[in-house]
């Protein structure tokens, strides 16, 4: 009688083709996804970054970067493209790229309002819908970054707050329709420090029951893991990530 182990061995050997391709971080020049990129390149995967603008320090190792907005479709299209030459194919992708305009809803023009949501939901949507087909091949995954203010909100920011609750629905609409050839997840980052040098009081840190503000290593351990085979059973799902901040009750006195 074989084990359940080597059942579950065999089964991944069948299911899960080499990860030998590349993975495509959008957003990466800096914050969470350098912090992604990073890990994925610490791991030993093909990384290639796409951004609007250049980073300010060196990406590290063989990192391919690209230059572009995630709101073209000629952008995205060349940037995809650019890749699966440097790569050989597509196993991972990460829409990590997003922008937030804070301005009281009656002084939000349009222009903003659409700036926001171009950038943040519609990009998200046009480099999977590019990169689907190189996905398919290799049975790979996307990683969406959304945010806790799909499920709370700070005042002023309405573009922002819209666009991160349209990227947890957009997941898993997405993965029920690539699956089951590719997974498609979400993680909701809450507060993620992105500046090595902020300092934070101990109000800051105490409204997290983890005791502490989070770091962009945080968020980039957990999308190595759902792009990886070990999440080869997730998809769909929406994992937040903010230190228990959302799951405590806070009065004001």
């Amino acid at each position: 009688m074989k084990t359940p182990f080597s059942f579950l061995a065999r089964f991944t050997q069948r299911k899960t083709p080499g990860r030998d391709h590349g993975v495509l971080v959008t957003g990466g020049a800096g914050g969470i996804g350098r912090a992604i990129a990073e890990t994925l390149v610490a791991e030993g995967r093909k990384v290639a970054v796409l951004d609007i603008g250049e980073p300010v320090d060196p990406l590290p190792g063989p990192v391919l970067f690209i230059r572009g907005d995630v709101s073209s479709e000629a952008d995205v299209d060349d940037a995809v493209q650019a890749a699966v030459d440097a790569f050989g194919g597509l196993d991972g992708l990460v829409n990590n790229a997003g922008i937030g305009i804070t301005k009281p809803m009656e002084q939000l023009a349009l222009s903003e309002w659409n700036r926001v949501l171009a950038t943040n939901l519609t990009g998200s949507f046009l480099c999977t819908q590019k990169a689907a087909k190189h996905l398919r091949t290799s049975r790979g995954a996307v990683v969406n970054i959304a945010s806790t203010r799909a499920r709370q909100s700070e005042k002023d920011t309405e573009a922002y707050s819209a666009s991160k609750g349209g990227i947890v629905a957009l997941t898993h609409a997405m993965a029920a329709s690539l699956g089951p050839e590719i997974r498609v997840n979400c993680i909701s980052p809450g507060w993620i420090e992105t500046r090595p040098d902020a300092a934070h009081s101990a109000a800051d840190e105490a409204q997290h029951p983890c005791g502490r503000v989070g770091i962009p290593a945080d968020v980039a351990g957990l999308a190595a893991y759902l792009l990886s085979d070990r999440a080869g059973f997730v998809t769909g799902q929406d994992f937040v990530v903010d230190g228990g901040m959302t799951k405590k009750m806070i009065y004001e006195k």
